[in-house]
């Protein structure tokens, strides 16, 4: 087994919820083809929030830990065990398995009964920091997702300590409630105009002006971009509010990788690091060229690493994530073994602007796309209908064209959003190289979910490596739901 240092076991156990005493729980990868699954079991846990206990789902191995940690090169061999009373199907965001292993519901495989398990096994090609969640009805708003941390083995004796945190926005209210009056009119009391920074938003933003939310199918609506169309009681950093968060012992003048997943169902973040300046070295686990900074824009579904070097005194030192065009926030605290920690509040000084493009325009993927011509080019045109009914090229899912691509071929797919929200688009199966912002081409981040701002555009190319039928959808949640899905689907 690869070493790992004192640090790493410590972190790793405190990030899961492991005890520390059983240092067996933390074999990152089994390397034997006749070792068992891993099991991961879909099942109920009980979390406090705002002082109330509150039912809410999760995805355990026996001993635990919450999620999984392997090692890249090897094999991903899990049995999942559906532990609900209802179906339900999980898809391991970010990897890039054989189709048929992708877990998604009524495209690679059929859902999992109460009671019923189903075995995953496929080679991890890459290193990275991913999740797994639900890809049925609303069960992620019901936090039934978990990290999913593939270690490179030659990073394996760095002494850098991991911190993995998964963020996560929380309704005490039954999510099925929530998309209903949403439906039934009642996004145009909850979307809310939000302060607008243009240069966030990406080049070309239109300036705010009156207006509601009322887009019709392919209809131009008021350019008044809505932030937040579902609001939440509260938001969680490994299920904890700021009232009572995560605390990580940090050592003075370590190295800290920061693994941040961005788990909310309809919520983009500013991380702040507070007094400290970081690294972002990776971005949905594929590495970037180092980007300093201690503001970093974070949309749903993506995930951030960023690398810290703590000050040699003693301190703590708190991290944050508010949400886009509110003050409220949630984080937790790294902290020195002396260091005070002083309480901070659920509430940043000031409201965040909108979480855009500005970040994605200065990344540069350290492993680009090879430079070629694309052979296939599709356009995705994002629309919105009353009844909250959100639509690619005109279409909701069960009504919608697949993308068409064949084995080989390197394609471009450019999303225009003539919507009043923008939408994090997230393409099964395969990473992406950011190649376009409006229409402005540059070599960007490689990525697996980008941001697509309210009336901007984007363009991403991949290469067809791995033919089957891969969803193509909107990862807030509700959208999602309320049609915004498609495919991608390879030529036989």
């Amino acid at each position: 087994m690869p070493h790992i240092s004192r640090r790493q076991f410590l972190t790793s156990c405190a990030a899961a919820g492991v005890a520390v005493a059983s240092p067996s729980l933390l074999v990152p990868a089994r390397h034997a083809s006749a070792a068992p699954a891993t099991l991961i079991r879909a099942g109920t846990r009980t979390i406090e929030v705002n002082g109330r206990a509150a039912t809410v789902y999760g995805l355990m191995q026996p001993n635990g830990t919450h999620g999984l940690i392997a090692e890249a090169g090897g094999p991903f061999q899990v049995r999942l065990e559906n532990g609900l009373d209802e179906e339900t199907l999980i898809h391991w965001h970010g990897l890039t398995p054989p189709w048929k292993q992708d877990g998604v519901p009524n495209i690679s495989q059929a859902l999992l009964s109460p009671g019923g398990t189903h075995n995953y096994d496929f080679l991890l090609k890459h290193a990275g920091t991913n999740w797994m969640h639900s890809h049925h009805g609303l069960q992620e708003q019901r936090l039934l997702a978990a990290p999913l941390i593939v270690r490179d083995p030659t990073e394996a004796r760095q002494d850098v300590q991991e911190v993995v945190v998964l963020f996560h926005d929380f309704t005490f209210r039954d999510p099925a409630e929530v998309l209903a009056g949403l439906q039934g009119g009642g996004q145009a009391a909850q979307a809310q105009a939000a302060p607008m920074d243009h240069a966030a938003m990406g080049h070309g933003a239109p300036a705010p002006a009156a207006g509601g939310h009322t887009g019709g199918s392919g209809v131009a609506a008021p350019a008044v971009a809505h932030l937040n169309d579902v609001e939440h009681d509260a938001f969680l950093a490994n299920d904890r509010t700021l009232d009572d968060p995560k605390v990580f012992r940090v050592e003075r003048g370590g190295r800290v990788r920061l693994r941040l997943i961005n788990g909310a169902a309809a919520t983009n973040f500013w991380i702040d690091l507070g007094g400290l300046e970081g690294r972002l070295i990776a971005v949905d686990g594929m590495p970037v060229e180092p980007v300093r900074g201690r503001r970093f824009e974070f949309a749903i579904a993506q995930r951030l690493d960023i690398a810290l070097d703590l000050p040699k005194n003693e301190g703590a030192w708190p991290i944050f994530a508010i949400r886009e065009g509110e003050r409220a926030r949630t984080g937790f605290i790294l902290a020195t073994a002396s260091g005070t920690i002083v309480r901070v509040g659920g509430e940043a000084d000031e409201a965040a602007v909108a979480v855009g493009l500005a970040l994605d325009e200065t990344l540069r993927a350290v492993q680009p796309l090879a430079g070629r011509p694309a052979d296939r080019q599709h356009t995705v045109t994002i629309t919105e209908a009353p009844g909250y009914v959100w639509m690619l090229n005109g279409k909701r899912r069960g009504e919608d064209a697949p993308l068409a691509v064949a084995e080989g071929e390197r394609v471009e797919i450019t999303f225009r959003d003539d919507t009043t929200m923008a939408h994090p688009m997230h393409l099964h199966g395969h990473h992406f190289q950011v190649v376009a912002i409006n229409g402005k081409r540059f070599p960007g981040a490689v990525r697996d979910t980008v941001l697509v701002p309210s009336r901007g555009s984007v363009t991403v190319a991949f290469d067809a490596v791995n033919p089957g039928k891969w969803p193509l959808h909107c990862h807030h949640l509700y959208h999602m739901i309320g049609g915004m899905m498609t495919t991608v689907e390879y030529e036989v």
